[in-house]
């Protein structure tokens, strides 16, 4: 399977006709944006779960679902919502926000590499990535968060654009540099 995807990008980066070319670099610079905004969100939901304390989430819980429990005791949402204020630790705020944080903050610092066009970003992105979507797959085990998966198949499909655009940039920065060599 992995040389089939290979092989595939290989045909792909090797003489592409100038369209296909175009749709790989739109993509890929529109999942650098998603990702991006994804990341902004990771770090002011981490900010803000500062914020947020379980005496505070308790008591927002309580006002949203006031009369909603009384009217309708087997609400599935409202029920969700008490049993997650109620689980709600300083220990689970805590792990959020470093959690939240360090994962926005890494995904931003590896996505604004990316896009100055680093040779060097590219590679360690991929790393990023694949470590993330280790991390989501582990986690998807115990939480079966469909979310999980979007996400990794979102990681998968940027893995496969930034593996396309460093062949793309390091063909191109080899032929600027061919261009400029002095004939010998």
């Amino acid at each position: 399977m992995a040389d089939s995807v290979t092989e595939s990008v290989a045909e792909i980066t090797t003489e592409s006709p100038p369209a296909r070319r175009n749709l790989l670099d739109l993509s890929f610079h529109v999942g650098l944006l998603l990702k991006g905004l994804f990341a902004a969100g990771e770090v002011l939901a981490g900010i803000g779960l500062a914020f947020v304390t379980p005496d505070r989430l308790n008591r927002f819980i309580d006002w949203v679902t006031g009369g909603q429990v009384s009217e309708d005791p087997n609400d599935w949402l409202m029920n969700r919502l008490i049993e997650f204020g109620h689980s709600f630790s300083l220990s689970t705020q805590h792990f959020g926000m470093f959690y939240l944080l360090s994962h926005g903050l890494v995904k931003l610092v590896v996505i604004i590499l990316l896009w100055k066009k680093q040779l060097w970003a590219y590679p360690l992105s991929i790393l990023v990535f694949i470590g993330f979507i280790v991390y989501q797959m582990l986690r998807f085990t115990s939480t079966h968060s469909i979310l999980l998966v979007l996400l990794t198949l979102l990681d998968i499909v940027m893995i496969i654009l930034t593996v396309l655009e460093y062949r793309k940039i390091k063909a191109e920065r080899l032929a600027e540099m061919a261009a400029t060599a002095p004939a010998a």
